[in-house]
């Protein structure tokens, strides 16, 4: 009497996958607050090479919010990375 065996399982097919839909969710909400950090800190160009205005390219815009933008997104891409999905009941 022959004992069969049966076929292993690779280990690709019972893996979950990496990021669920959730994960993916925060990561494109964190690269949108990252591009909106990088858009308000663009421009101040001036017109006249010649005359240089500190209130605009030392706006409180760029020179605070954006950055706080920037490394906001940049934690929320920690978070979506590290977030564990839910168990399904």
């Amino acid at each position: 009497m022959a004992v069969e065996k049966k076929p292993a399982k690779s280990a690709v097919s019972q893996s979950a996958p990496l990021f669920t839909s959730d994960n993916i969710k925060w990561m494109v909400i964190g690269v949108v607050v990252i591009v909106l950090g990088l858009l308000l800190m663009s421009g101040g160009k001036s017109n006249d090479p010649n005359v240089f205005n500190p209130d605009e390219v030392y706006s409180w815009r760029r020179v605070t919010l954006a950055p706080l933008l920037v490394v906001g997104g940049l934690v929320i891409e920690i978070f979506a990375i590290m977030k564990k999905p839910k168990p399904k009941a």
